[in-house]
């Protein structure tokens, strides 16, 4: 079994030597940069972990774990452009870097060339991981247009909420795993139940996002604390104050979400403490170790033996312990 240290090491060799002088150069110059910026790579490594279950070499499917991170990365290059955003990974996102009509044609390149890469599998294998692979991608925009509709209300539901980062987020997670077992031979049942692993690991991982955009340390996470605060971020943490507030606390929230000018700090400061009035914070961290617990049973139920889903076990709890 190879580790996911080893894997990481695998894909991102895989990606570097995938870049070719395919003309014209400015439409694949954005794509490749892109791809440089790194990542965690999670997707692919979900693949690779999952195929490795059941067959040796998962550098054999490399191809398609790339395809898998190639689509990933398009849809951050089109919601960079779509929240106008200048940084990614720290550094210029497409449009700034370029314009915004190269990020629109090198994004749309990118999704091609991600179905070129998946359709680099096994041919008898090929229709059942496209057919998959489709459906996500459909599912994806369904979540991404959610999430855009809910930007306009103030009654968005958790179960809406729930439903629509299983969407944006969880499915891609899922469908990496089942492709990876696809690929490996493994039986319906355990390959239904890696996508259900993958799908309730994502809901944890995406609400761990939320609540760490709030209370986590910059340092370790990576960007500045309170942005879903600042830019009024219809978040589980958010939804669910709205939803829980008494009248004085929801005229509150519903005056620093309406306020133009602002101090970036101090609204920080009061929406959280409006958190933690409400303890949205314990809220957010027992719903996190729910669907975590869920996906343990999952994995547990898939059919190999345990010594052999100790990386991806590794793995997942490794997804779920950035610094709170």
């Amino acid at each position: 079994m190879m580790t996911s240290q080893e894997i990481l090491k695998l894909v991102n060799n895989h990606l570097d030597s995938l870049a070719d002088e395919r003309q014209p150069r400015h439409l694949y110059e954005p794509i490749e940069y892109v791809l440089s910026l790194g990542g965690k790579r999670i997707r692919p490594t979900l693949m690779l972990l999952a195929y490795n279950l059941y067959r040796e070499h998962p550098e054999d499917i490399l191809m398609p774990a790339c395809g898998i991170e190639t689509y990933h990365n398009y849809t951050l290059l089109h919601d960079d452009l779509m929240d106008q955003a200048d940084l990614r990974r720290g550094h210029e996102t497409v449009h700034k870097r370029w314009d915004a009509n190269t990020a629109i044609l090198s994004g749309d390149s990118m999704l091609v060339l991600a179905y070129q890469r998946m359709a680099q599998c096994r041919p008898d294998k090929l229709k059942e991981v496209i057919d998959l692979f489709t459906q996500t991608a459909l599912e994806i925009g369904e979540g991404q247009q959610y999430d855009m509709d809910f930007e306009h209300r103030n009654d968005v539901t958790e179960d809406e909420y729930i439903e629509m980062i299983r969407l944006k987020t969880s499915v891609l997670l899922a469908c990496a795993l089942k492709i990876g077992a696809i690929l490996g031979d493994a039986s319906a049942e355990d390959a239904n139940n890696l996508y259900r692993f993958g799908e309730k690991i994502g809901l944890a991982f995406q609400l761990q996002d939320d609540f760490l955009d709030v209370y986590g340390d910059s340092k370790v996470f990576g960007k500045a604390i309170g942005g879903d605060i600042v830019s009024n971020k219809k978040t589980y943490m958010l939804i669910n104050a709205f939803n829980r507030a008494d009248a004085q606390q929801r005229a509150e929230l519903e005056r620093w979400t309406q306020l133009k000018d602002f101090d970036r700090q101090e609204k920080i400061d009061a929406v959280t403490a409006l958190y933690n009035d409400m303890g949205i914070d314990r809220l957010a961290q027992d719903k996190m170790a729910t669907y975590y617990e869920e996906s343990k049973k999952y994995l547990a139920a898939v059919q190999v033996p345990t010594e052999k889903k100790r990386e991806l076990t590794a793995y997942a709890q490794q997804m779920m312990k950035r610094t709170y």
